[in-house]
């Protein structure tokens, strides 16, 4: 059980005997008349003599913790206890009040023995159950919040995966068809490649990673296009420097970048001027990469309708961005007037 859990179960339990306390204080002056000390005295025996035999309970029942998923096995184990409880609680409570009460120069009187167990183990038995209930719905909880994270983190990892195999196939085909026109610039990217990729090594494994580190991997992307549409393609970097430590998606930016190269610069023979910027905004981190000739299949649309640039990387970084941050975080695609899309994507900025 982690610290958030036990530490449920622990406020609940001890919210319950101050409830039972007050409870009894209550009963005790409306129906005698006696030092109040001897109310609490009888319900913080019960609490304190509990509160052992439930800590003994839960640290020889957590190995079965993986038998929440089957609940009658869990409560089978959970229901071994009882005898316990039935023959520890009264003798270990009712010791403690005599003790006490001796040492004050008092007697403590109650039912003869035979009843007096009989009365407490029926009430002990439903106080056990309740809170082996709560116990219960306390791990289970717990355990589905694991679940979710550990598939959240699973699905992640796999989106992550996803990019990096289809970065790595355009750098290629990138490489192969200079191969056919100019063996020197190949070598000279494949050398741009071995770079990005060692820069890789950096973020493996991780979901999120600083901006400045992110910014290393699109700058080796763009790049190794540049050598491709060399004379082509015009790039400005606006990059506040306040922004490095925020953190981002891994490789989100060059799933927008390729969409620029893929969908305006191979289509036209001029010039295509392309802005990266990275800026604050209140707590949120506005990335943006747009160009001066791009359209929209729908002009004005935002990037869930337009299905020209909604390739592979751009639904896999939605999907990521979901999961990371749900409605923290947004991707759009916008048309520009005259000529030109904007893509915008934004994160909480987080360090």
């Amino acid at each position: 059980m982690n610290r958030r859990a036990a530490f449920s179960l622990l406020a609940a339990w001890l919210l319950f005997w101050a409830m039972m306390v007050a409870t009894a204080v209550q009963d005790f002056l409306r129906n005698d008349h006696g030092p109040l000390w001897q109310p609490v005295l009888w319900e913080s025996s019960s609490m304190a003599v509990a509160t052992l035999l439930l800590a003994v309970q839960r640290l020889g029942s957590r190995r079965h913790d993986g038998l929440l998923v089957t609940p009658s096995r869990w409560f089978a184990r959970q229901a071994l206890w009882l005898p316990m409880w039935w023959v520890l609680f009264t003798p270990l409570a009712f010791g403690i009040r005599h003790g006490v009460y001796t040492l004050l120069g008092a007697q403590y009187e109650h039912e003869a023995w035979g009843e007096t167990f009989l009365y407490e183990n029926i009430k002990i038995s439903i106080f056990v159950v309740i809170f082996t209930l709560i116990t219960f719905g306390v791990l289970s909880f717990r355990a589905a919040e694991q679940a979710n994270a550990q598939l959240r983190t699973a699905q992640l990892h796999q989106l992550t995966q996803q990019m990096q195999p289809h970065f790595l196939f355009n750098a290629l085909n990138t490489i192969s068809s200079l191969m056919h026109s100019d063996v020197e610039r190949a070598d000279a990217t494949l050398v741009q490649l071995a770079d990005v990729l060692r820069a890789t090594l950096d973020v493996s494994g991780q979901q999120q990673a600083p901006l400045s580190t992110e910014l290393r991997l699109l700058r080796g992307y763009a790049r190794l296009m540049e050598e491709r549409f060399v004379d082509r393609v015009r790039m400005d970097w606006d990059i506040d420097a306040t922004c490095g430590e925020c953190l981002v998606p891994v490789m989100s930016m060059q799933p927008l970048l390729e969409n620029v190269f893929k969908h305006t610069v191979e289509r036209r023979r001029g010039v295509t001027k392309i802005a990266i910027s990275a800026k604050r905004e209140d707590d949120s981190l506005v990335l943006a990469i747009s160009d001066d000739a791009g359209r929209l299949a729908t002009p004005g649309a935002d990037g869930a309708a337009s299905a020209g640039r909604s390739g592979i990387g751009v639904r896999n970084l939605r999907e990521r961005l979901a999961a990371l941050h749900g409605e923290g975080a947004s991707l759009a695609l916008v048309q520009l007037e005259p000529a030109g899309v904007r893509a915008e994507m934004r994160v909480p900025c987080l360090s």
